[in-house]
């Protein structure tokens, strides 16, 4: 930590705030505190003034016994609200308290919409394992987050309606006039909502646009562009400079750069790609040792700064990749043409060279303005094929590139294992669409080694690059991924003990890929690679140099992808600062602007994924509509004490089993054990179990799949048992027992 540093002040707060609000938090004094986050002799003056900072706020108190808590809930609250598609929402509060975010039923919610900051009251509920418990009722709305939705038109006994995607707003939003529009049943529309009738539970407004028939891929691919407020066209001045940048492209003029167009470079992507930013190339020195180039497309020399075209990829951020359509963050005649490094076309490139020895280790590193042509386009199956004998159509010299790069990615891998790098496996899935767009079947995405390949040489590029910034001294933005708390780790340790495995008080990288090994092909892989991922803070943007834990690296940062990342854009601009010594790039950028362009990337990359997996499940759910019925393979994914989730393994979706769903049994979820038990016939339920189970009922515009068991857990109704029954230890015992069998296999 750096001394009197406000961004990491800003860290630490939020750290301490989040570790206080854990539920397994048991107060304890300052210096335990302390201890529990991690923090050394050398940072506990910076530590000491953050929390200082949050008591003087009264955002912590110092309670009984000098522990450190939260205040205790006041009697009204102020938050935002994040509204659940099944019908109750939560307030996250803006002043902190020691209960967290606030669980808020329907009929409380008072006409709020997903993101308004409200007022609540605060009532309390009872007790749970020993905690009070405490729920809002929303009695004002002080601000709405927007005053439009995407929705499909409806109609029902009182008139034409508009029910809202997903979570955003729990109520109809009834139309008086549909025909300005020439809207019709079934189409999605956007809505413009007028006036909120909280007590009536519905609100009325007017169809703003319509973008189709409900269920056509064109017309969700536009709902979920609206509904995230992605953007759709460039504006005038951004395309005007962008086809001048391309009409004046001259791959003659070198300007300073290393022609190395006679190299053999390969670009190694998904068959549907057509923006290729990186490209590599592999030689020898004289001592033998491996010398790795990584050439990137060099997108500042084309996009400057402060430029319509800069402005506007610093606002979207990022491209987004929705199923069959993408969304760039540079016009197509940049992204897709003078940018793109395709095959036997000169190309600006910036270089990251590696010259690496026997184990690995890198021996040292440069960088350089180029011009490339790249030898060869190959998929990632092409390169697999290739590397598995099945050749035909791939050069010689790129057969023989392709040997040396799987030959230095084993090496590298390997080295990287043993820093601690962590591997997940969570399966994903492709979406297989005819040819209007609407999905019919979904794979196992592609898995094969070129995959590993690719991203251990973009990854040690990236390291590279921060790297050499970091030893200069210049601040920029790095990718940055804190260590998971003290606290997150233990509960982690807790539920994977249900599977029967186990994990140190205090688990490091090592102990989890340990585990995240042992499971690898058993019934358990799925939930328990789920668990970690959980168990981690989300990678973000910023300019604060605390690593990256996954990756197991000191600095890390991006970039190998400027044609698709804003943040690779500025850092490549940084990096051509120290390229030109002749000063006159230097790049005028304080540490505060790049805290604020870190935290807007960061959003607009989360908004992207959202926006992508909200296309991915609508298109997966009108598939699944048609399959009512249908039979799966699935594992059990969480718990709760209305049901179990449980993810197809097939499409990669999550549904759920409501309790009286399970079978002839009474069911009681069981917190402590994470399972469900069957109170007559002692039948235990719990995650990571395979099950097969069939789709009862699909709702896509609420995001809902029910699922059944497609054979009965309990054969019959057993007889009542005196009493309830909880899972016992020799239950647990058994389980593991089982588990621990399916390790061996």
């Amino acid at each position: 930590m750096h001394a009197r540093n406000p961004i990491m002040l800003e860290v630490i707060k939020k750290r301490i705030i989040k570790l206080i609000k854990h539920d397994s938090y048991t107060p304890v004094k300052l210096s335990q505190l302390a201890k529990s986050l991690g923090v050394s002799e050398t940072d506990y003056p910076q530590f000491k003034e953050a929390f200082d900072q949050l008591k003087k706020s009264g955002h912590v108190i110092i309670g009984a016994r000098s522990s450190v808590t939260l205040p205790a809930m006041a009697n009204r609250i102020t938050g935002t609200f994040r509204a659940n598609s099944k019908g109750f929402g939560f307030i996250i509060p803006i002043d902190t308290n020691s209960y967290g975010d606030l669980f808020v039923a329907g009929k409380d919610a008072g006409g709020a919409m997903n993101g308004d900051v409200v007022s609540a009251k605060v009532v309390k509920q009872g007790k749970r394992a020993g905690q009070v418990r405490y729920a809002g009722k929303i009695t004002e709305i002080l601000e709405r987050s927007s005053d439009k939705l995407v929705g499909t038109l409806q109609k029902d006994s009182k008139g034409w309606f508009v029910k809202s995607d997903g979570s955003a707003f729990l109520y109809p939003i009834y139309i008086d006039d549909i025909t300005a529009k020439n809207a019709r049943l079934k189409d999605k529309v956007v809505v413009e909502i007028l006036s909120y009738q909280a007590g009536e539970g519905c609100a009325t407004g007017v169809i703003v646009e319509v973008l189709g028939k409900a269920g056509r891929y064109d017309s969700e691919i536009k709902a979920v562009m609206r509904q995230y407020n992605l953007a759709e066209k460039f504006e005038d001045t951004c395309l005007e400079q962008a086809t001048q940048l391309a009409a004046g492209f001259n791959a003659q003029g070198r300007q300073g750069r290393e022609d190395i167009t006679d190299k053999v470079i390969v670009t190694i992507d998904p068959p549907d790609s057509k923006d290729f930013d990186d490209a590599i190339s592999i030689e020898k020195d004289s001592q033998g040792r491996f010398i790795l180039g990584v050439h990137i497309a060099d997108v500042s020399c084309f996009v400057k700064k402060d430029t319509p075209l800069d402005l506007e990829a610093a606002e979207r951020g990022n491209s987004t990749y929705l199923p069959g359509w993408t969304v760039p963050m540079l016009p197509e005649v940049l992204s897709n043409g003078i940018c793109s490094l395709q095959p036997d076309k000169k190309r600006f490139t910036k270089s990251a060279y590696i010259i690496y020895d026997a184990a690995g280790k890198i021996v040292s590193t440069s960088f350089a303005n180029s011009i490339i042509a790249s030898t060869q386009r190959l998929t990632y199956i092409q390169a697999d094929k290739a590397l598995k004998g099945r050749t035909k159509g791939i050069k010689p010299e790129v057969l023989s590139l392709l040997t040396d790069m799987e030959t230095l990615s084993r090496i590298i891998e390997k080295r990287r294992n043993s820093q601690g790098m962590l591997h997940l496996d969570i399966p994903d899935i492709e979406l297989v669409h005819d040819d209007a767009g609407q999905v019919i079947d979904a794979n196992p995405a592609d898995d094969s080694y070129p995959h590993t390949i690719i991203e251990m040489f973009m990854v040690e590029a990236n390291e590279a690059v921060a790297s050499f910034l970091d030893r200069k001294k210049i601040t920029f933005i790095r990718r940055i991924h804190p260590d998971p708390d003290a606290l997150t780790l233990a509960a982690l340790a807790k539920l994977v003990k249900v599977f029967g495995y186990s994990l140190p008080k205090k688990p490091n990288r090592f102990d989890l890929q340990q585990l995240l090994d042992s499971v690898k092909k058993t019934g358990s892989s799925t939930a328990i690679n789920l668990m970690v991922l959980r168990s981690f803070e989300k990678a973000v943007y910023s300019p604060l140099n605390i690593g990256h834990f996954a990756l197991a690296s000191k600095n890390y940062g991006h970039f190998t992808s400027p044609i698709r990342r804003y943040a690779d854009l500025i850092v490549h601009r940084l990096l051509q600062s120290c390229i030109d010594t002749s000063g006159k790039s230097s790049v005028d950028i304080s540490e505060d602007q790049l805290a604020d362009i870190s935290r807007h990337i960061s959003y607009t990359e989360q908004r992207s994924a959202q926006a992508e997996n909200e296309l991915k499940k609508v298109l997966l759910l009108q598939m699944l509509s048609k399959k009512i019925g249908s039979e799966f393979k699935g594992v059990i994914t969480g718990v709760a004490g209305f049901g179990v989730f449980v993810q197809c393994l097939k499409f990669g979706i999550e549904g759920l089993i409501k309790l009286e769903d399970l079978g002839q049994d009474k069911w009681e979820y069981n917190q402590k054990h994470q399972c469900v038990v069957g109170q007559r016939s002692g039948k235990v339920i719990t995650l990571g179990q395979p099950v097969k189970v069939k789709i009862v009922s699909v709702n896509v515009e609420a995001r809902k799949m029910d699922l059944a068991p497609a054979e009965p857990i309990v054969a019959k109704a057993a007889p009542a048992d005196k009493g309830s029954k909880k899972p016992t230890k020799k239950v647990n015992k058994r389980r593991q027992r089982k588990n621990h069998s399916k390790k061996k296999r």
